[in-house]
C-alpha cells in the first residue's frame, strides 16, 4: 500500500512538473520589436496561484499571480526606441530570458494574397523592384513575423511562428507590401521597426471578424465545427480566431488592410462589414483610435479572366472609398494606376507600400509635405449640358493638362452612360465634363468598372477614387 501510494505520489509530482512551465505566446520572444513609449501588456500561462516577475534590462519592473483557469496577463513600460539591444526576464514556475528585444514601432499587416504575396512574387505574378529591396535586406533593425496559415472555430491563445531579423531570405518570403512599408519607416525614421504580417489569400472579409461582430448579421451562419476541407479559410470568424484573436492587444502603432477581391459576388454589405471589422479590431486592441490604413482593390478584368458574368469590383471600391470618408483614423490607398487587368496580383507593391508610409508617416509621425491623401469630389454643378466637378486637394496639390482623358461618363434620365470630354479651369482642380450624346445630364461616373485604368495625373502623381453620383 505504500509502495502503491509513493508510486501515485511520484506520478502526480512528475505530470506537475512537466506542466509546470510558464508559457508565452510565440510572439513574445528573442528578436521581438516592443512598441516605444507605451504602457504594454505581456501575458502567459502558468500554474494557478503562482506569482508571475517580470523585469526588464531598461529598468522597468512588474508583477502579478495567475489566476485559477492558468493565465496571467501584466504590463510593463516601455522607453522611446534606440538601437540598443534589451533583455526581458519572466520568472514564474521557471525563468524565460527573451534576448535581442528592441523597442522601436510596430505595426501590423493583414488580409489576403496581395497582403500576403511576398517580395519574390506569386507564382507567376511578380514583384517590381523586388531585387532592390533584397539587396538591402540585411537589416538587424528590421525585424518580420509572420504568421503562418491556420483556422480555428475558438479563439486561440497562440500562433506559431518567431521573430527574425530582416536578411535577404527572411525578406525574400515575407509580405511584400508590409516589408517594402517597414524599410520606408526605417529609412525614414531611422528607428527599430517590427512588421507583423497574417494574412491568407482568397479570404473575406467574413473571415477576419470575430463571432460577436457577425452575429450582428443575420445572413451570415458560423460553422459549429471546424471542417476539413480545403476552404476552411473561408468560414466566417475562422481566421480571426486563429490568426487575429492571439495576438490580443500586443501594442502596435497601426493596422495595415488589404482585401476584398473575395468579397466582389456579395458587396452589398461591404461597407457594414469593414466597418464592424476595423470597430473589433480597435476594441481587441484596447485603442478606438488605432490607425487603420487601407488599399482599394486594384484593376482587374474578372469577366475576361474569372469568366464572371458581372465583376463587381467597382462596388467594392466604392464601399471601400465610403468606409475612408466616414471612419475616423483611416486611410485609402487608391490604385487606379498601379493595377495589371490581366494579373490579379500586379506588380507596382513599391508604389501601393510608399503610399501606405506616406500616410503613417503624415499622420502618426508628423512629417511634414508628403502628399498622402488623393484629391476627393466636393461638389457637382450641372447646367445646361456642361458638368462641373470641384476637387478637395491636399498640400497645394492640383490635376496636370492630361490629353483625352478617360473614365468620365454622362447619364441622362434614361440611365444609358456616355464618354465625356474633360477640360480643366485655371487653377487645375475643376473639371469640367460634357457629352455630345447626353444633352440633359443627371448622373456622373469615373472609372465605374472591374478594370479601369486611370490616366489622370496629378502633380502629386496621387490618382483619384472611381466614384458615381446615381445610386443605379
Amino acid at each position: 500500500m505504500n509502495y502503491l501510494r509513493f508510486v501515485c505520489f511520484v506520478i502526480y509530482f512528475l505530470s506537475t512538473t512537466l506542466n509546470s512551465q510558464t508559457e508565452l505566446p510565440a510572439f513574445f520572444g528573442d528578436n521581438m520589436v516592443l512598441q516605444q513609449n507605451e504602457n504594454i501588456s505581456i501575458w502567459g500561462k502558468d500554474l494557478p496561484g503562482i506569482s508571475i516577475l517580470i523585469s526588464s534590462s531598461w529598468g522597468e519592473k512588474t508583477s502579478t499571480v495567475v489566476n485559477s483557469e492558468g493565465f496571467w496577463s501584466s504590463k510593463i513600460k516601455t522607453k522611446q526606441a534606440s538601437f540598443e539591444k534589451h533583455t526581458l526576464k519572466i520568472e514564474g514556475s521557471n525563468t524565460l530570458i527573451l534576448s535581442d528585444v528592441l523597442i522601436g514601432e510596430v505595426w501590423f499587416c493583414s488580409g489576403q494574397s496581395n497582403m500576403e504575396m511576398p517580395l519574390s512574387g506569386l507564382r507567376k505574378s511578380k514583384v517590381l523592384n523586388a531585387n532592390k529591396y533584397l539587396e538591402k535586406a540585411n537589416n538587424k533593425y528590421i525585424r518580420l513575423f509572420n504568421t503562418p496559415r491556420t483556422a480555428s472555430i475558438f479563439p486561440n491563445f497562440d500562433v506559431d511562428g518567431q521573430w527574425v531579423k530582416s536578411h535577404t531570405i527572411s525578406a525574400h518570403d515575407f509580405s511584400a507590401i508590409g516589408y517594402i512599408f517597414g524599410t520606408k519607416l526605417f529609412e525614414n525614421l531611422n528607428i527599430p521597426v517590427g512588421i507583423i504580417e497574417s494574412s491568407w489569400g482568397g479570404t473575406k472579409i467574413e473571415s477576419w471578424m470575430p463571432k460577436a461582430a457577425l452575429l450582428n448579421y443575420e445572413n451570415i451562419k458560423i460553422p459549429i465545427a471546424l471542417s476539413k476541407e480545403q476552404n476552411k479559410q473561408k468560414k466566417p470568424s475562422f481566421l480571426y480566431n486563429a490568426m487575429i484573436h492571439p495576438f490580443q492587444d500586443f501594442k502596435i502603432k497601426g493596422i495595415l488592410w488589404y482585401q476584398g477581391e473575395s468579397n466582389r459576388k456579395q458587396p452589398d454589405s461591404y461597407e457594414s462589414y469593414m466597418k464592424a471589422l476595423i470597430s473589433s479590431f480597435r476594441t481587441q486592441w484596447k485603442d478606438k483610435n488605432l490607425p487603420f490604413y487601407f488599399v482599394q482593390i486594384a484593376p482587374f478584368d474578372y469577366v475576361k479572366n474569372k469568366k464572371a458574368t458581372n465583376g463587381g469590383a467597382d462596388l467594392i471600391r466604392e464601399a471601400q472609398f465610403k468606409v475612408s470618408e466616414h471612419i475616423p483614423n483611416t486611410g485609402i490607398v487608391i490604385t487606379t494606376d498601379v493595377g495589371d487587368c490581366n494579373d490579379i496580383h500586379p506588380s507596382k507593391k513599391e508604389i501601393i507600400a510608399e503610399r501606405l508610409s506616406k500616410w503613417a508617416l503624415s499622420k502618426q509621425y508628423k512629417a511634414k509635405g508628403l502628399n498622402f491623401k488623393s484629391a476627393v469630389l466636393k461638389k457637382v454643378v450641372i447646367k445646361n449640358e456642361k458638368v462641373r466637378l470641384r476637387f478637395k486637394f491636399q498640400n497645394k496639390d492640383y490635376f496636370l493638362n492630361s490629353e483625352n482623358v478617360k473614365g468620365f461618363a454622362l447619364a441622362s434620365h434614361d440611365k444609358v452612360f456616355y464618354p465625356a470630354k474633360v477640360s480643366f479651369n485655371k487653377n487645375k482642380k475643376i473639371v469640367t465634363i460634357t457629352s455630345s450624346q447626353v444633352k440633359n445630364p443627371v448622373a456622373i461616373r469615373y472609372g465605374f468598372e472591374d478594370c479601369f485604368e486611370s490616366n489622370l495625373k496629378t502633380n502629386s502623381g496621387l490618382p483619384i477614387s472611381i466614384f458615381r453620383t446615381d445610386n443605379w
